[in-house]
């Protein structure tokens, strides 16, 4: 990575995987895995790995081939670095042109440089745009800190962001009453809290490991289908309803975590230490 004229030299990892049930496609009679064979129509054949270039189709069925010694050769192709380019506010980034999530660490003798990058984007408040070559591919990237690891989120460039404008379906025109505008907001604030990733689930994954640990262990998977939202006949209505469930769900959560904090202090009480059980 390049600071200026000041070289860091770091390792990219991976900040996130994806994590979804993977599927694999059987043939329904034998339960066979189906075989994807890369398959000429022209010379009926299946062709192997040697056998296949790389083409851009710039008429119907006219391609014009490169091969990897020109794609090589190309700018940005060879520079495998992340060069710094700019210091700015990351509000001032629309999150939509985040891609991908890297931790960057220091390699072997650039820990000092990494620290002091580090510390001048923490006291700044800034994050720092960057142009980034990785495999193939040279994308923009954003550098920012993240407790002790800086991360890097590529990101897409502005032409590859689709304009809302082309958008038909807003293209239209509505009244807002301010007594609706009002309900609106309050139920904002009834549903308003600190960012806690920890409590968001992916219940969806969650049903589906069940459903296939059942089926493993030869039991009877009961799948319960969601419930049918119900049309909104009266806005006003539904934005009260809302709120009052909001308020009735934060309760019960207060409530909750109100019977913890009392459990924990009984325990700290007994002169038992926070985190252990309590042993008769």
């Amino acid at each position: 990575m390049t600071f200026g004229l000041v070289y860091i030299p770091v390792k990219l990892y991976a900040a996130t995987e994806n994590r979804d049930v993977k599927l694999n496609m059987l043939h329904s009679r034998c339960h066979t895995r189906i075989r994807y064979q890369k398959y000429c129509p022209h010379c009926e054949r299946e062709v192997g790995e040697d056998e296949i270039v790389r083409g851009y189709e710039y008429e119907k069925g006219r391609y014009v081939i490169l091969d990897e010694a020109e794609l090589e050769n190309l700018p940005g192709h060879a520079a495998r670095n992340i060069a710094l380019l700019d210091f700015v506010r990351l509000d001032e980034i629309d999150p939509v042109y985040y891609d991908k999530a890297y931790y960057l660490v220091p390699q072997e003798g650039g820990e000092k440089v990494y620290a002091l990058l580090r510390k001048a984007l923490s006291d700044s408040g800034k994050v720092g745009v960057a142009r980034v070559a990785i495999r193939t591919k040279v994308s923009l990237a954003v550098l920012r800190v993240s407790g002790s690891v800086l991360v890097m989120s590529t990101m897409f460039y502005p032409d590859e962001i689709r304009s809302p404008a082309r958008l038909p379906e807003l293209n239209f025109q509505a009244e807002l009453h301010r007594n609706e505008v009002g309900m609106a907001l309050n139920l904002v604030e009834s549903l308003a809290a600190s960012f806690e990733p920890g409590k968001y689930r992916d219940e969806r994954r969650e049903a589906v490991l069940e459903l296939i640990q059942a089926k493993v262990t030869g039991e009877t998977a009961v799948v319960t289908p969601p419930p049918g939202a119900e049309k909104v006949v009266d806005l006003m209505e539904a934005l009260k309803a809302s709120i009052d469930q909001a308020k009735r769900e934060r309760g019960a959560r207060k409530g909750a975590g109100k019977k913890a904090q009392k459990k924990r202090t009984a325990t700290a009480g007994a002169g038992v230490p926070d985190g252990e059980a309590a042993h008769p």
